[in-house]
């Protein structure tokens, strides 16, 4: 059975709390446990969570959700940036696959909440890098 660490950022809470229900909907049909869920404020702190999540011997791989829409500035290019570089780091550093499930930059909410299925997908990717790795 594989088991799974979620980090659900809260930050547009409408829809990633769709996209944890997907991830934990997928994970019962495959039958895949998810040991711990943790929720951070937002995707730019993902990172550090999904490391503490990967450093664990019961845990083999790590999804991550969110949504990062747009606003006034760039600051939403700058977060998703940042926290795929760090998720990058992550799954490198610790040699556990860390898949993203996190929506954006450069999108309108109505857009994100059209894709709260990246959920299911990002955890379907961890199982799929967990069984071929």
């Amino acid at each position: 059975m594989v088991r799974l660490g979620l980090v659900v950022a809260e930050f547009n809470r409408d829809v990633t709390e769709e996209m944890e229900a997907a991830a934990k909907a997928r994970a019962d049909e495959l039958d895949v446990e998810i040991v711990e869920t943790v929720h951070v404020p937002g995707a730019y702190d993902s990172p550090l969570a999904a490391d503490r999540l990967a450093r664990r011997d019961d845990v083999d791989a790590v999804t991550v959700v969110g949504a990062i829409k747009s606003g006034d500035t760039d600051h939403d290019q700058v977060i998703g940036n940042a926290m795929a570089q760090g998720l990058t780091d992550v799954s490198l550093d610790r040699d556990t696959p860390v898949t993203l499930g996190v929506t954006g930059p450069g999108m309108s909410m109505d857009e994100a909440r059209a894709r709260t299925d990246y959920g299911a997908a990002a955890l379907d990717g961890a199982v799929d890098l967990v069984e071929e790795l």
